[in-house]
């Protein structure tokens, strides 16, 4: 039965990057990967066209995929929406609470050609391999009761931080079974000292510990985490924590490689459908312009083969191909520095497919 993937461009750089992206995808077929792709709208352009950052089609589109590559969503165009729940984000959050994609896996990855373009210094980050893995459908951004309302004849904005046991459990499995494939520690990050839903987070980390003797298990307070990835990142292996805090840590991590248009990110379900996209947003300030970086966008369809596709000769293919381009000294903008050369969006898309035919 001939599996399927549903691209999703959104907005911004989206279609640009996600269209360097499909012919790779592409290129994975002519070597016998069995799926069918489509395409379909979401975030503002969803909305421009149907009223709605999630229409009902895309998402029957979406249940229907094993696999979903999204661009990017949102841009200055929308955020003046005073509903909202058609802004562009409602979109993917939609997404993600729709199909139960709970597990999101982002890499902090240091390709040795760029330890230059890192705002930290080499010897710091030389050898950098991080793996955030974030909690992605509880937590702050979905609690009930949420909203502003009077009070006391002042406007007051309120939301509810909330987690169960379940939910912890669940995540804390993929970060643990992750850590045991890699190098075998893993860090939980909470706010124990202050948060009493994180102190119910760290007891469910400690009671999972025994399953896993194999892995080490530390626990750290988000602040420090903050500081520490900046000061030692690579005492990190696997990061475990939830929604609000692997938001802000996994870009902090991200710009220590040098570039977030360098990196990937995956989110799965229990059955191992996944949504696969870059972690950088849409970029609206550069759309149209053809200098964005694709590879992270690339680089998310070889995460996509080898999890949700099991296809893990063509992902290395892929990431190899990637390492060839830059070993080349091909740069996007974004990634430019002296003695490389400087190439378009369509350019890199062409080098990465050489190089993705030529292996």
């Amino acid at each position: 039965m001939t599996r399927k993937i549903l691209v999703l461009p959104g907005d911004g750089i989206g279609p640009e990057i996600t269209a360097q992206a499909s012919r790779i995808l592409a290129a994975c077929q002519a070597r016998g990967l069995d799926v069918e792709v489509e395409e379909a709208l979401v975030g503002g352009g969803a909305y421009d066209e149907y009223g709605d950052p999630l229409p009902a089609g895309t998402l029957e589109k979406a249940r229907a995929a094993r696999a979903i590559l999204l661009g990017a969503v949102g841009g200055p165009k929308w955020d003046r929406l005073e509903d909202l729940s058609k802004r562009p984000e409602k979109g993917l959050l939609g997404l993600r609470k729709s199909l139960g994609l709970f597990g999101n896996l982002r890499p902090a990855i240091l390709y040795p050609q760029l330890a230059e373009a890192s705002s930290l210094k080499p010897e710091v980050v030389s050898g950098l391999d991080i793996m955030i893995v974030r909690e992605l459908t509880g937590g702050i951004y979905f609690g009930q009761p949420r909203g502003i309302e009077e009070r006391d004849g002042e406007r007051v904005g309120f939301n509810t931080y909330v987690y169960s046991e379940s939910e912890i459990e669940r995540i804390g499995r993929v970060a643990f079974e992750m850590a045991r494939k890699r190098g075998k520690k893993l860090c939980s990050v909470d706010k124990a000292n202050v948060l009493e839903v994180t102190i119910l987070w760290r007891e469910v980390m400690d009671r999972l510990a025994p399953e896993y003797p194999d892995v080490e298990l530390s626990h750290m307070y988000v602040d420090n985490a903050a500081m520490q990835l900046v000061r030692a990142p690579r005492q990190f292996d696997v990061i475990v924590t939830g929604n609000m805090f692997g938001d802000i840590l996994s870009d902090a991590a991200a710009m220590l490689t040098g570039s977030i248009g360098m990196l990937p990110s995956a989110s799965l379900n229990e059955s191992g459908q996944g949504m696969y996209e870059p972690c950088h947003g849409s970029a609206p300030d550069i759309a149209g312009q053809n200098i964005a970086n694709p590879l992270a966008t690339i680089l998310s369809v070889a995460m996509m083969l080898r999890y949700s596709f099991d296809e893990p000769a063509l992902a290395g293919r892929i990431e190899a191909a990637v390492g060839k381009v830059l070993d080349d000294g091909l740069r996007t903008a974004d990634i430019a520095s002296e003695g490389t050369r400087t190439v378009s969006t369509v350019e890199m898309g062409d080098a990465v497919l050489a190089a993705f035919e030529g292996l």
